[in-house]
């Protein structure tokens, strides 16, 4: 074989090779799209579940107004979240908002006997299954690409074509804490 066939395959392979690994950058940053995405369509829901657990229980405990003001406050606040880390920050506050919500219907056994309360519950329940599923999958992707950016020789196209590490989806120290609830 002559030295330029030799070169020319040379060449050839280190295109193909550079051209998957940006492929491979493309399809980690639309999984992170499509991640953050079902996280905003269960956080989304959970907004839409809100009212009308409020209007539940405030049929029966009319005299909350401060735990009914902080759950439609937070609720707002993840409204008009716009970056992860404001998104973070107001899943957290509503996590919290919920568990003072929760805490004020303990104190009323009709109201969690109300079936329509029980079925607000477990649909929730499922949402906030889906969200913690949802950021599972977002910070895997997130961990992928991370990895990927930062291991050689990889790093080496990230940089060439702007490839940049992505943030993780954390929760508050707060919301790391076992909480015992019961309903």
């Amino acid at each position: 074989m002559s030295p330029t066939i030799i070169l020319i395959g040379v060449v050839v392979l280190f295109v193909v090779y550079v051209v998957a690994l940006y492929n491979s950058f493309v399809v980690l940053k639309a999984r992170i799209q499509e991640a953050l995405s079902g996280i905003d369509v269960q956080l989304k829901r959970r907004t839409d579940l809100i009212p009308n657990l409020l209007e539940s229980v405030k049929g029966y405990a009319k005299h909350e107004k401060e735990v009914f003001s902080e759950v439609t406050k937070a609720r707002s606040s993840l409204m008009k979240a716009d970056t992860l880390a404001q998104k973070a920050q107001a899943n957290n506050m509503v996590s919290d908002a919920l568990k003072s919500l929760f805490a004020v219907a303990e104190a009323y056994p009709q109201l969690r006997a109300s079936e329509n309360f029980q079925d607000l519950q477990r649909q929730l329940e499922d949402t906030e299954d889906k969200i913690a599923y949802s950021r599972q999958f977002y910070n895997s992707n997130v961990l992928d690409l991370n990895t990927k950016v930062r291991s050689f020789p990889s790093n080496i196209i990230a940089n060439m074509f702007g490839f940049k590490e992505e943030q993780f989806f954390q929760t508050s120290a707060e919301e790391r804490k076992n909480v015992k609830v019961k309903f």
